[in-house]
């Protein structure tokens, strides 16, 4: 039998007395299946770097290879290159920031007033001598972590502002555009001495300084009407202060 599988048969093969072996059926139809599907994937690939070659190009030969498509790939790759660029300075924001920094007085306005207008600023001024105010800056730390896309900053109150009163502490100045609009003065308007980070997140989103992933505030709403009123009074002021008239009150 010339396809028995014996030492003298595949010697016989070897010197071309005997065919090559015939492969089985389903061993024919796998190798079939196999080199279609290679070339399919050949096909998808060459057809992936005609249609879209710009999806796999960094912005360097995006630039290089723009002279080589036509007038819609040009406006495809621009969109495309806008989109990286837009993606790149998200990244180096996210590594910009993402920490509680510790800032001076003669700092203040660089960092604060002058962020870039597209950037939430968050700065707690602070005593380390109030308790309440270490347990602030415990939860910014860890807010700062979760939301890297706004600054987060700290600063001791008398290197911005001489004899500030106890009483106005913890003060958290919410800034955008180089405007004041939100503050949180005083341990009461912070959240009290039992405050959470979960509440602190709560009360910055209602800010619009971060996206909470908080479904409600963890803390349960106060009925007392007294406080109510005050709050209504608070809700109407307006947030656009300066800084300076915000911390008057709290000046002596």
């Amino acid at each position: 039998d010339p396809n028995e599988d014996t030492e003298w048969n595949d010697i016989l093969r070897q010197f071309g007395i005997l065919p090559p072996k015939e492969k089985e059926k389903d061993e024919i139809e796998e190798m079939v299946l196999h080199l279609q599907k290679e070339a399919e994937g050949k096909w998808l690939i060459s057809l992936s770097f005609v249609v879209e070659p710009y999806e796999r190009m960094n912005l360097e030969e995006l630039k290089e290879a723009e002279d080589d498509f036509d007038e819609a790939d040009r406006k495809a790759i621009e969109m495309h290159r806008q989109q990286r660029l837009k993606e790149w300075k998200h990244l180096q924001r996210m590594q910009k920031y993402g920490e509680l920094r510790e800032i001076s007085g003669d700092q203040y306005v660089q960092e604060v007033t002058n962020a870039p207008e597209d950037v939430w600023v968050i700065i707690h001024l602070y005593r380390s001598s109030t308790p309440m105010c270490l347990l602030v800056n415990e939860h910014l730390s860890l807010l700062a972590r979760k939301f890297p896309e706004v600054k987060f900053l700290k600063a001791i109150v008398n290197s911005c502002i001489p004899n500030y009163q106890d009483r106005c502490l913890p003060t958290i100045l919410v800034y955008k555009s180089g405007e004041i609009k939100s503050r949180f003065i005083g341990v009461s308007e912070c959240g009290g001495m039992y405050l959470k980070v979960e509440e602190l997140e709560w009360k910055l989103a209602e800010a619009g300084a971060v996206e909470t992933d908080l479904e409600e505030n963890p803390r349960k709403p106060i009925t007392n009407m007294m406080t109510l009123s005050v709050q209504n009074v608070s809700a109407h002021e307006d947030t656009n202060t300066q800084s300076s008239d915000v911390m008057k009150p709290c000046i002596t």
